[in-house]
Order: C-alpha cells, then sequence, then structure tokens
C-alpha cells in the first residue's frame, strides 16, 4: 500500500480529523509561497525587507509603502480553490473533518465553501476603519487609488492581518489548540514548520496518526506517523476522487 492509499484508509476510518496548513496549500492556486529558496519574496531585494514593510510600526509610519507592497505582493484577485481546499470542503461536509487551521491569509478555504477555518494569521478579505469600526471587503482595497480610506469618516482602513510586532489572536489560537488536542487524525500540508508560534501548535497532538505533506523536510518528520513528499494538490486530488 503506497503513501496516499495509506491516507486515504485513515480518512475513511476517521470522523475526527484536523488539518493544519500553510503556504504550500495555495501555491497550486497561483500564491507563491514567500519563503522558497528560489522565487520567494522574502528573498528578494527591495529598499526594506518585507518583514519590515508587513509589520505594525510601519503600517502607520510609511501607509502608502505598505500599501503599495500589500496590493502588489499580498493581494492575488484571480486566486481560486485547489483541490486541497475542495476536498477540505468536502470532508467538512462529511462530518468527517473538525477544522482547518491555516497560516494563509488568502481565504481560499472558504472561498471553497469552508465554514470552520481558523484563520492564525488574519485574512485579506477582511478590513477594518480604524475609527468607526467600517467593515470593507477586499476589492474595496484592492480597487482604492493611494491609501484605503473608510468612505463615512475618512479614517485609515488596516487589513485584519496578523503583522509583525503584533500577537495571534488568543481566542483563535485556544480554539486551534483544543481541536489538534482531541484530534485523532492531524494532517499537516505545504508548511516547513518553521514560523512560531504557528508551527509549535503540532506540540499539542498526542495521537498516533500524524500526516505530514510537503514537498522539502520539516522539523517533525521524525515525529510523523505518515510522510508524503508531493504535490498536495495532487494527493488531494486523488482523495477527492473517491468521495
Amino acid at each position: 500500500m503506497n503513501e496516499i492509499e495509506k491516507l486515504k484508509k485513515l480518512i475513511k476510518n476517521s470522523d475526527n480529523i484536523v488539518f493544519f496548513g500553510g503556504a504550500g496549500t495555495s501555491t497550486e492556486s497561483g500564491i507563491p509561497d514567500f519563503r522558497s529558496a528560489k522565487t520567494g519574496l522574502y528573498n528578494s531585494n527591495y529598499e526594506y525587507q518585507p518583514e519590515e514593510i508587513l509589520s505594525h510600526n510601519f503600517f502607520f509610519d510609511k501607509t502608502k509603502i505598505f500599501y503599495d507592497f500589500y496590493k502588489k505582493h499580498m493581494i492575488y484577485m484571480d486566486a481560486k480553490p485547489n483541490y486541497l481546499h475542495k476536498t477540505l470542503f468536502e470532508l467538512e461536509k462529511k462530518n468527517k473533518l473538525r477544522a482547518i487551521i491555516t497560516q494563509n491569509i488568502d481565504g481560499l478555504h472558504q472561498m471553497a465553501g469552508s465554514k470552520n477555518v481558523l484563520e492564525l494569521h488574519g485574512s485579506i478579505t477582511k478590513n477594518t476603519c480604524l475609527d468607526c469600526d467600517t467593515n470593507y471587503d477586499l476589492k474595496y482595497i484592492y480597487d482604492y487609488e493611494g491609501i484605503p480610506k473608510c468612505c463615512k469618516c475618512e479614517g485609515l482602513i488596516k487589513p485584519k492581518v496578523i503583522l509583525y510586532e503584533e500577537s495571534l489572536d488568543q481566542d483563535i489560537l485556544n480554539k486551534s489548540i483544543d481541536y489538534i488536542k482531541n484530534a485523532d487524525v492531524l494532517i499537516v500540508g505545504g508548511t516547513s514548520l518553521v514560523v512560531y508560534p504557528a508551527a509549535g501548535l503540532i506540540e499539542y497532538y498526542k495521537g498516533d496518526k500524524l500526516v505530514l505533506i510537503n514537498k522539502s523536510i520539516t522539523s517533525y518528520d521524525n515525529r510523523a506517523n505518515l510522510i508524503i513528499k508531493d504535490s498536495i494538490g495532487k494527493v488531494f486530488e486523488e482523495i477527492l476522487k473517491e468521495l
């Protein structure tokens, strides 16, 4: 029995699956993995480093530069859910998947139809006026010329994305820990597990069905019960065929 067949068997026999995903789950939707060795945005040369631009202080100090960078490199209006997103939605509908925990901010899981999505780093699809709390969708931000301002009070609009220097939402973090603690099967995909504190959540899993799907080695490979080093879209396309 090959690795994908083993994964199919685990999924078939469980109704308490939790999926934990990173940037690699969206690359097949046309969104780059910013930390990849060759094409990663974080390895490119800019006047400011991406980590600095995408920080809390930079947002308020150099808002125009932030938004110029953000619209160009963080928003992909044409991105659509891939086989991974579609399969997880089907598993949720069948009451097999309990939760999706994601490090991504692209909103593709919700676009695919999934309901219980815990976004550790927030979402580009949610934006709020800092003065009057009016909410705006992604298109409003993307289409706005210059620095996005509130149409009601002219206040500054900020994406509900966790920037560097900001803390993760404690409620989302606690819910993620609870789901992972109680999971029968924990599938981790498209992440090299180097971004903390998110990567540390895997420590809370005490079961014996830890599945890692990633093209490169991760620091948790020696603890996994099943490792699949292949395209995550290809893996879940095979699973989707039997749902």
